[in-house]
């Protein structure tokens, strides 16, 4: 049975409550049922909600009682999130819910990933509202983020349903802790990119995410790829947690495994967040692990939270000619035809056929 915390929830509350499609959840006995969404994988007894405080069993039945409600929306430059060659210098109008299957003690965004959804009429905003804002602000696509969007997975697939009748992209970013079957519905829906943070490996979530398995993130990340996803990896450094190099060099093998040396990965800074009090990660070890992992034979590499250009800009994989210069999570030079770089024709990986500037 999965580690859960049953949390009691009056689901009378949540005018918007959606029901969820029986593909993602089972009964168990005793009118309990097992919800599917992500690989939690929660037993909820009736009246009561999963660890993410959004799904909730109302008379063994699965319900999303979170549907809706919005905790955040604006627009952000595509870099941002970070997905550095997906449609480059393109913004997403970018929404978050409430609420989180996994509980970081280091997590960024606790105001959001720590809360639940309240159950009153404020802070609703129905999909083609969403949608209609997208197209109205002029962005490229919608960008679920800030907390686990699968979380409110019904919301996700309504969502990119609408965006994609309105030529807009539809990204993610994700813990990738979510169940085939999610995967599955969100490739259905349309889902074009989404960012992966794979945390750590097995001995590091022994210490903090205990019950969470990482070969989860690997396995639906290469499910993604598998089917034409746009999809790129990010590694947060944490001091005393995954920053071994030990653990680092399980997190390559898989990544070269399962994805290839195409996909690219960003090792993120973090910082001191939530209950999480170590210093912030050390600038050496973070240039240390971009030189292995460019060393191993990854194409694309990056530096995040840090805002050095040197680590944010893309080089040729071939000739080491600097391609895409950023700064300030925005494009400001490129020099690439055709997606080849200009000194050596080498192809580069990009998902989109036309650079945006802004």
């Amino acid at each position: 049975m999965s580690e859960n915390r049953y949390l009691p929830i009056n689901i009378d509350r949540y005018p918007y409550r959606k029901l969820v499609s029986t593909s993602f959840y089972k009964e168990y006995k005793r009118r309990i049922i097992i919800c599917r969404v992500c690989e939690r994988k929660c037993y909820i007894p009736p009246g009561y909600t999963g660890i993410c405080g959004d799904y909730a069993n109302e008379d063994g039945k699965l319900i999303d009682v979170g549907y809706g409600y919005i905790s955040a929306v604006e627009s952000r430059p595509i870099e941002i999130k970070p997905l550095y060659h997906f449609y480059p210098n393109s913004t997403a109008l970018t929404f978050s819910g409430w609420g989180c299957n996994l509980h970081c003690p280091w997590c960024q965004n606790y105001h959001l990933s720590m809360s639940k959804p309240s159950g009153d009429r404020l802070g609703y905003i129905d999909p083609v509202r969403l949608v209609k804002a997208a197209v109205q602000r002029r962005d490229d696509g919608v960008c679920a983020s800030f907390n686990e969007p699968t979380i409110h997975l019904q919301y996700l697939l309504d969502v990119f349903i609408l965006a994609k009748r309105e030529g807009l992209y539809t990204t993610i970013v994700s813990n990738g802790y979510m169940s085939k079957e999610a995967c599955k519905a969100l490739i259905d829906a349309g889902l074009d990119g989404l960012n992966i943070d794979i945390k750590g490996c097995p001995q590091s979530h022994r210490k903090e995410l205990r019950g969470v398995n990482p070969l989860v993130m690997f396995r639906n990340a290469e499910l993604f790829l598998k089917n034409g996803v746009h999809v790129e990896m990010v590694y947060l450094v944490v001091p005393g947690f995954n920053d071994d190099l030990d653990c680092f060099n399980w997190i390559l093998d898989h990544h070269i495994q399962k994805l290839g040396v195409d996909v690219p990965l960003h090792i993120n800074r973090y910082y001191p967040a939530y209950k999480y009090r170590e210093e912030s990660t050390s600038l050496s070890l973070l240039s240390l692990f971009y030189q292995i992992a460019k060393d191993r034979g990854l194409k694309y590499v990056y530096i995040g939270n840090i805002w050095d250009p040197k680590y944010e800009s893309t080089y040729c994989p071939k000739c080491n000619e600097l391609i895409i210069y950023r700064k300030g999570n925005k494009v400001r030079d490129v020099k690439l035809i055709n997606k080849r770089c200009i000194k050596c024709g080498y192809q580069v990986f990009l998902t989109g056929d036309v650079l945006f500037y802004r």
